[in-house]
């Protein structure tokens, strides 16, 4: 009996995390291990939206009521007969369907079988996609696809009237097949089973251009898919803490949902495990961008207990960077020296980037030391400073460099916008460092420039039919280039088979990837014009740069509550504003 309540005492614990810890004793665990593997994730079940393609070309020989798979399910099977999909097949053909659930998510599949189905059910390959064409795939074969980190392609017994729960990865698009020959598959009800955060989108941005409003909610959306237990790069691949990939996301999840948890706790992990001398993710620039982040996050949230927490490794960090500048003050940094994969080939631009970053690092580093009172840190923070300011990289033709370079104050923002950034329009742009360029862009001024690129390059990628933003994008991929929500036409080009390269050639591209979502932030700290000038935001300047558009609107989440904004453009240039902040907040216009 005792071993009865034991077990039951551990599913209580599983499915109700904390608040059972809390008022109950724990048999069989202690409250930090229960702690460490709550989630705040909940489920929600889809419906697919649309059939895009069966086997049979819709004949109704092998796929029979396709239709009905597209009504909202119960997930339950019952004893009653219906008309419901059947998937058949014979020795030469093998009934396959095609589902779209409307918008890219992260989770898997939910089948449920009806009483007409021998004992058990039969067998059914089930690919899932980020495009059409990815579900039509073969792993190993030309476009590359893979079962990396997430398995999207795999064969599963159905039960005889029953449910099935499988997959966990990121995608929008399903195809289900018959395995074997000569069988019937009934099946009632299928559901995407969506895993994401349940929170609330605080912060808004809405103007006049229907395609930065649509850009920004984009990128809004495709960070929120990576708040998972952790802050992920991507929910198909590679479902990882990358350091470097989380700036772009946290100052999204600053502009849109305020505080969130999933950001202390992704952070924390890199540091704990990355001992030093050791670089987070064995890059040493994404130990930089650890810096950074802490900086940017507590000017925005203010929480100084937490960023105490980060002293004695910040101290250390620190310590270890100023130890990588050689005597004329330039940087001599190991490990892997990385600033983006397109600039990955280009040694005289990472290094630039790096000597960069080094300042930017020692700023953010010098910044913290001081709100932490530790001034022999802060004191080596402006030494390497002065050291690294001695060497200015040369300006190359490289607009991650570029963006860097006039970030850091190494080369005047309004020279690098003019000779690289503003030239050849949106080529050699990148989804990553695409942030930087868009903050160098507006550093130098040139708003409309900045605008621009986001309609063109981002919105290229809604062209193309995604709902999120993808690992890279290259302009020149739009030519002849078919949708990735349908089956490609002849004659034209497979995007998702046909192009990407280093770690994501072919469908190993990841369509959903958070560090794309640079123009969320910006359009949301540029345009609507929201700036933290002191800790969690109490004091704010809010400076308008509308550029081409007649007006904007929307909110800002501070840890006082919402600001409201709206700006709207006079016949004579000017800025009308209408401010809304709550009672804590100073705001300097």
């Amino acid at each position: 009996m005792q071993l009865i309540k034991n077990l039951l005492f551990s599913i209580a614990i599983i499915f109700s995390g904390n608040i059972i810890a809390q008022q109950l004793p724990l048999p069989l665990q202690n409250d930090k291990e229960v702690r460490a593997r709550s989630t705040s994730l909940v489920c929600k079940y889809l419906t697919p939206t649309r059939v895009v393609w069966t086997s049979d070309n819709n004949s109704g020989k092998y796929v029979i009521n396709p239709e009905a798979i597209l009504k909202q399910g119960i997930g339950q099977a019952d004893l009653n007969a219906g008309s419901y999909l059947q998937l058949k097949s014979d020795e030469n053909n093998k009934g396959g369907i095609i589902l779209d659930f409307g918008h890219e998510i992260q989770g898997g599949l939910e089948i449920i079988t009806s009483m007409n189905n021998k004992n058990p059910a039969g067998r059914v390959r089930i690919r899932f996609g980020e495009s059409v064409s990815e579900t039509m795939s073969n792993i190993g074969e030309q476009g590359g696809a893979t079962n990396d980190h997430a398995m999207r392609d795999f064969v599963v017994t159905l039960p005889w009237l029953g449910r099935l729960t499988v997959g966990d990865s990121g995608f929008r698009f399903v195809r289900i097949d018959a395995v074997d020959s000569d069988v019937v598959i009934e099946i009632k009800e299928v559901s995407a089973s969506f895993s994401y955060r349940d929170i609330p989108y605080q912060g808004s941005f809405r103007c006049n251009d229907e395609r930065l409003n649509q850009i920004w909610l984009t990128g809004a959306y495709t960070v929120h898919l990576n708040m998972q237990d952790y802050l992920w790069d991507a929910i198909k691949r590679d479902r990882l803490v990358w350091v470097g990939d989380l700036h772009p996301e946290v100052m999204t999840i600053n502009s849109v949902f305020g505080y969130n948890d999933v950001v202390p706790k992704s952070l924390d992990l890199a540091r704990d495990l990355t001992p030093l001398p050791n670089w987070m993710n064995g890059i040493s620039s994404y130990s930089m961008w650890w810096i950074i982040i802490h900086r940017d996050w507590y000017r925005y949230h203010g929480d100084v207990k937490y960023l105490s927490e980060q002293k004695t490794y910040l101290a250390q960090l620190l310590k270890l960077l100023s130890e990588k500048i050689d005597k004329n003050g330039k940087e001599v940094l190991d490990g892997m020296r990385f600033l983006d994969w397109p600039s990955s080939e280009d040694p005289e631009a990472i290094h630039a980037g790096l000597q960069s970053m080094m300042i930017m690092a020692f700023e953010a580093g010098e910044e913290i030391c001081k709100i932490l009172n530790d001034r022999e840190t802060e004191r080596l923070c402006q030494s390497s400073l002065t050291k690294l300011k001695k060497h200015t990289p040369n300006l190359t033709q490289s607009k991650q460099a570029a963006a860097l370079l006039a970030l850091s104050g190494l080369v005047p923002a309004q020279k690098a916008n003019m000779e690289i950034l503003s030239q050849n329009g949106v080529h050699k742009m990148s989804t990553f460092y695409g942030y930087y360029m868009l903050n160098a862009r507006a550093k130098a001024n040139d708003f409309t420039g900045a605008l621009n690129n986001i309609r063109e390059y981002w919105g290229a990628m809604l062209d193309l039919g995604a709902t999120t933003f993808w690992e890279d994008f290259d302009i020149k991929w739009m030519e002849n280039a078919a949708r990735i929500d349908e089956v490609v036409p002849a004659g034209k080009t497979d995007v998702h088979a046909s192009y990407g390269g280093y770690c994501y050639s072919g469908y190993r591209h990841s369509f959903c990837h958070g560090w794309a979502s640079g123009p969320t932030a910006w359009l949301s700290q540029y345009v609507l014009g929201v700036e933290p000038l002191e800790p969690g935001c109490k004091k704010v300047r809010i400076s308008p740069n509308l550029g081409d558009l007649e007006w904007v609107e929307g909110s800002f989440p501070t840890p006082y509550g919402m600001i409201s904004i709206k700006h709207v453009k006079e016949a004579d240039g000017s800025i009308k504003s209408t401010i809304d902040a709550p009672k804590e907040i100073k705001v300097i216009k």
